[in-house]
């Protein structure tokens, strides 16, 4: 118990990497703990991050941030060891106002039901039940407060970033952007992306999921028509979203994009 908190501790203050301020923000300090219910009896713990001095007069956009399969559970915190530190910057909260919902998948469940150790899968027949439960959560903050609606992105990583490119698949007329990290898809769901703005991330020494995943994505999106960024770190193993999510670029890049 103490190794895991004292690692859970370390993801979310940044002390000694470069490049980042000395102590990152607590995302268990910004991220409000909630639990949807839905039917059935079905639960789904989740996070929400509100947007600095909340108006309800004005629309904000809603992020979508998918964990990885190392944060599965009940705890409703390790979802936010990731990436939410990022979000969560004073400065960024000040530059780009918005919710970020940050829900913790149950464990034993996935945000997509997809093999993660092949080259290749295709895309389930319907939603995963933790996915479902995620659609269901947006739908209801979106009648909690208001929310943009042409401007909900989605984002994840590893096993979440699988998840975004199942999720984006399936609806791609919702979503505003969309930045998988070290994640994979359905290429042959290429033709119905080629419209929604990609920038999907991976580390070319990834031994957990290979970066030919991605990189296939995004050359069969490109022969669709599609235009998607992508970034392959060099060097990089299973963790390139922390280059990825700290990278202002990036955040430049998502918060500008709006669906017509």
């Amino acid at each position: 118990m103490f190794v895991r908190c004292l690692a859970v501790f370390c993801a979310m203050f940044a002390l000694v990497l470069p490049g980042r301020s000395l102590l990152a923000a607590d995302p268990r300090e910004v991220f409000e703990a909630r639990v949807f219910s839905g039917g059935e009896g079905k639960k789904l713990n989740y996070r929400l991050m509100r947007p600095q001095d909340y108006d309800a007069g004005k629309k904000y956009p809603l992020v979508l941030f998918l964990h990885g399969a190392g944060e599965r559970g009940d705890d409703n915190v390790a979802q936010l060891v990731h990436g939410m530190a990022d979000f969560a910057k004073d400065e960024n909260r000040a530059k780009y106002p918005c919710f970020v919902l940050a829900p913790q998948c149950p464990k034993g469940q996935k945000w997509s039901d997809a093999d993660w150790s092949s080259d290749r899968s295709e895309l389930p027949a319907k939603p995963s039940e933790a996915m479902q439960l995620t659609l269901d959560v947006i739908a209801a903050l979106q009648k909690e407060f208001s929310i943009d609606d042409h401007r909900l992105y989605v984002t994840g990583l590893s096993m979440g970033g699988y998840g975004t490119w199942d999720l984006i698949a399936r609806f791609p007329e919702r979503f505003a952007a969309a930045v998988p990290v070290c994640g994979g898809g359905d290429e042959k769901q290429a033709k119905r992306l080629v419209r929604i703005p990609i920038w999907a991330f991976h580390g070319d020494q990834d031994m957990a999921v290979k970066p030919i995943r991605s990189r296939n994505m995004i050359a069969a999106i490109k022969e669709a028509g599609g235009e998607p960024k992508y970034t392959e770190y060099p060097g990089v193993g299973h963790d390139s979203w922390v280059k990825a999510y700290s990278d202002p670029e990036m955040l430049k890049w998502m918060f500008a994009q709006s669906r017509k």
